[in-house]
């Protein structure tokens, strides 16, 4: 598997952090992670193959997550990249997803759901299984984010596990949801004294990090203020128990 960093940023306009969205490349097809408004330009600026791709899993319903979505299926539905497509997409995310999308597509008669290619929504319950893409296995869990969010595991073929928790507050059991991941992605969005407790700062993502002792882990959804900071200096402070990426856009990581 092959992760591509499309947005490590936050809501906020930031000249070289986008907002959320992330590109899962397998053997057997791509998944995107959160779908952020910048996020179709992204991929195509990055190369990737955007108008085969499989599945799209949607954590949350905040527009730096989701927004991209709607965007996304207009430009589908006309780019001459997707006429000839006959694979079906597949929409992954939490209870509300389709009422959503519906709303905004009968708000000015988009017809999103009139794709040349069979779209199809799926809405996914906490705690269980579900095969967004060939090969990959998934389980959600609640986060204390929103009503709706949700952290997302995904298991290859191989036992390959990437867990990603989108934006989240603090919750240890993020830490045994993601124990033993290969790769775990999680929100840091402040660096300390945050203001909110919907989302993490860093001694607690490294709190998470600690307990759930991943092979590899990413920082991401970073606010403007760490701007101000030196990323490895910080981290240091914390004597991570493994290694620690800070995610950019456009880093891609291997994950094997």
């Amino acid at each position: 598997m092959r992760l591509t960093v499309l947005g490590s940023g936050s809501s906020v306009p930031h000249p070289s952090r986008s907002s959320s969205a992330y590109w899962l490349e397998t053997e057997k097809g791509s998944l995107m992670l959160d779908c952020a408004p910048s996020a179709l330009f992204r991929a195509a600026q990055e190369k990737l193959d955007w108008p085969n791709l499989d599945a799209i899993w949607i954590s949350h319903f905040h527009l730096d997550h989701f927004g991209g979505l709607p965007p996304m299926l207009f430009s589908m539905k006309y780019a001459p990249q997707t006429q000839f497509r006959k694979k079906p997409l597949r929409i992954f995310g939490p209870y509300g997803l389709i009422n959503l999308l519906e709303r905004i597509n009968h708000s000015n008669s988009y017809r999103l759901f009139n794709q040349p290619f069979p779209l199809e929504i799926i809405e996914v319950e906490p705690f269980e299984n579900f095969y967004p893409i060939d090969g990959i296995k998934a389980v959600a869990l609640k986060t204390p984010h929103t009503e709706e969010s949700m952290a997302i595991t995904l298991i290859d073929s191989s036992e390959n596990k990437i867990t990603f928790t989108s934006d989240t507050g603090f919750s240890t059991a993020i830490s045994a949801f993601a124990h033993s991941a290969d790769l775990f992605i999680l929100e840091c969005s402040f660096v300390k004294s945050k203001p909110t407790d919907s989302h993490l700062e860093i001694s607690e993502a490294m709190h998470l990090i600690r307990h759930a002792k991943p092979r590899k882990a990413m920082l991401t959804h970073f606010y403007p203020e760490w701007d101000s900071f030196n990323f490895d200096e910080i981290v240091e402070e914390f004597s991570p128990n493994c290694t620690l990426i800070e995610a950019k856009d456009g880093l891609h990581i291997e994950i094997v």
